[in-house]
């Protein structure tokens, strides 16, 4: 009797001590409702996060040092590895910290992932060995993703002053240089309040994406930073951008060919290019553009405002139109409106034939602000396929210096149409 009752108190005991190391291995601790104080195991991250049901990963539980000195590359992609093969909701996590890395590619598609968010509390550090990357690729890129949100507050720091003097500003031909975080191919993509500083090339890049919403990003860089637009959208439709600061050393958003209903809302720009469309027709069988809405943005100190510019002797055909820019405010652009059918960014081009991106529809209404140079609005169409149905309605724009009113310069416009005021005066 009472060798079997010794048995039976140490198979209960061996049964106990069992499930407690189980529960300890699987457990997970929340100590705040950002996201902060996240203690989890890595390996098996099943968790519940703000009453849902969700799967956790964080970046440090797969070796992420956040020294700012470690090349925490490896650990970034094991992190992705496991959250895209997850089941479910799933939140991978990269929590404070300065996170040296890159390139990365965090590619799917994730196929049993219901919702998957990227939470990024941290300052991401690109390395700066160009060697490293491809050309005209992403230094963080996300692609080939479903319902994707990329939030929690983190910096983008792409360290581009030192890649800056490679970047392709007169050469057509040379290696471009790593956008900081590059969409590819990407539906249903939310990002909302995140920074990035300093790209070695464009910020942010948005590649045959559908229903992408931006809003609250902060892009800064330089005003005499090459090629480092703030966002870049092409081959895209749905796109709404809103709620944004950019300034940096090119366009704070360029609108590439192919893109289709894309909304771009309170929009503060400057330094930078302004917002543009464009450049077009460089190569054959480019895409339309169609449906632009720029609305209630402010432009301050930028080279322009609005602009639109196609190259000549494009090869192919193709168009432009039904835009709309409104209730804009332009505070010492050089080139407020501008239509450039002529764009040529490098040192010289030769230029035999007229553009073929063909502009129509276009609705200039309720500009308003200051010029810092004489001609304020220009309409510069192709001779080739002059620009049609150019509206101009209620545009006040007066020159910085409060000396002599502004003028209007157009070449080969037919069908423009001005209501209300116009200051400059419309052309003769």
């Amino acid at each position: 009797m009472y060798s079997n009752n010794m048995a039976s108190l140490g198979s209960g005991i061996w049964m106990l001590l069992l499930l407690l190391s189980f529960f300890c291995f699987n457990a997970v601790v929340f100590t705040g409702a950002d996201g902060q104080g996240l203690e989890v195991e890595a390996r098996r991250p099943i968790s519940h996060h703000k009453g849902n049901n969700s799967l956790l990963f964080d970046v440090k539980r797969f070796g992420a040092r956040a020294d700012g000195r470690t090349d925490d590359s490896k650990a970034f992609i094991a992190a992705w590895k496991e959250a895209c093969g997850a089941t479910g909701k799933v939140k991978l996590l990269i929590p404070k910290g300065m996170y040296l890395i890159g390139p990365v590619k965090f590619a799917g598609p994730c196929k049993n992932v219901s919702s998957l968010t990227v939470y990024m509390k941290g300052y991401l550090k690109a390395t700066a060995k160009l060697s490293r990357y491809g050309s005209g690729t992403g230094w963080v890129e996300f692609g080939w993703l479903e319902r994707l949100t990329l939030t929690g507050g983190g910096t983008f720091d792409g360290q581009g002053a030192k890649a800056w003097p490679y970047n392709c500003t007169n050469d057509s031909k040379c290696k471009l240089l790593p956008t900081n975080v590059k969409f590819v191919a990407m539906n249903q993509t939310v990002v909302q309040g995140i920074t990035s500083l300093n790209s070695k090339f464009f910020h942010i890049a948005l590649v045959e994406c559908k229903n992408f919403k931006g809003t609250k990003i902060k892009i800064s860089a330089p005003a005499d930073s090459p090629n480092t637009d703030g966002i870049h959208v092409e081959r895209s439709s749905s796109v709404y951008i809103s709620q944004s600061l950019i300034g940096t050393g090119d366009d704070c958003i360029s609108i590439g060919q192919g893109n289709s209903q894309v909304t771009i809302t309170r929009i503060k720009c400057g330094p930078g290019h302004g917002i543009s469309v464009g450049s077009l027709g460089r190569y054959e069988d480019e895409g339309d553009v169609s449906g632009l809405v720029v609305r209630d943005c402010a432009m301050s100190g930028t080279t322009n405002g609005i602009r639109i510019k196609t190259w000549a002797n494009s090869p192919g055909s193709s168009a432009a139109t039904n835009m709309t820019f409104e209730n804009i405010v332009m505070n010492n652009v050089t080139n407020p409106i501008i239509i450039d059918q002529s764009y040529c960014p490098f040192s010289s081009c030769i230029s035999t034939e007229p553009s073929k991106v063909k502009l129509s529809d276009i609705y200039f209404k309720q500009i308003r602000g200051t010029s810092s140079s004489a001609v304020a609005v220009a309409l510069e169409c192709s001779k080739g396929i002059p620009c049609q149905n150019i509206y101009l309605e209620n545009v006040h724009l007066e020159l910085s210096s409060g000396e002599k009113q502004a003028t209007s310069s157009c070449k080969n416009v037919r069908g423009a149409r001005y209501i209300g005021e116009q200051i400059p005066p419309p052309c003769a």
